[in-house]
């Protein structure tokens, strides 16, 4: 998969989500988009010989980026991961932020992404994570992982 067709997929898939999480939460999403990058999450056999599999990006995370950088993060000699879910997960600074959790194997065979006959390749469009408490339905507000306490900025301050 080339670069080019993959960040049309990603606009595509963020489009879908973005519409998605609108039914369900209280916040104003904006328009502009970063995103947040779990790497590696199927933790892969990495003597699987028919993926590219990088077990460096175990436990790896990589917050607020663009869509240019999540090109570069995920296409890696022509292969991106075979699922990568794609939810709304908060909005920070004027941006709706994206959470991509992503598959540990690599590959340029579009047979082997889970959401090709959907028309979106590797990305499956997710809900927003939903509240812990039964919402009957109800539109709900997105939690905020990225705004720091006062008490995290005054001890990181201090030290």
């Amino acid at each position: 998969m080339t670069k080019d067709e993959f960040l049309k997929l990603l606009r595509k898939s963020s489009k879908s989500s973005y519409d998605f999480a609108k039914r369900y939460v209280t916040n104003k999403l904006p328009t502009n988009f970063k995103y947040s990058a779990d790497l590696n999450c199927s933790f892969d056999d990495p003597t699987l010989t028919e993926f590219d599999i990088y077990p460096e990006d175990n436990d790896k995370m990589i917050n607020l980026i663009d869509e240019n950088e999540v090109v570069e993060l995920l296409c890696r000699k022509g292969k991106v991961p075979v699922w990568i879910d794609i939810s709304v997960e908060s909005v920070y600074k004027n941006k709706t932020i994206f959470r991509l959790y992503c598959a540990g194997r690599y590959s340029d065979d579009e047979e082997e992404f889970y959401y090709n006959k959907q028309g979106t390749g590797p990305f499956g469009i997710k809900s927003p994570i939903l509240p812990s408490i039964d919402f009957n339905g109800e539109k709900f507000k997105l939690k905020n992982n990225y705004r720091k306490s006062l008490f995290t900025i005054l001890k990181e301050w201090f030290q």
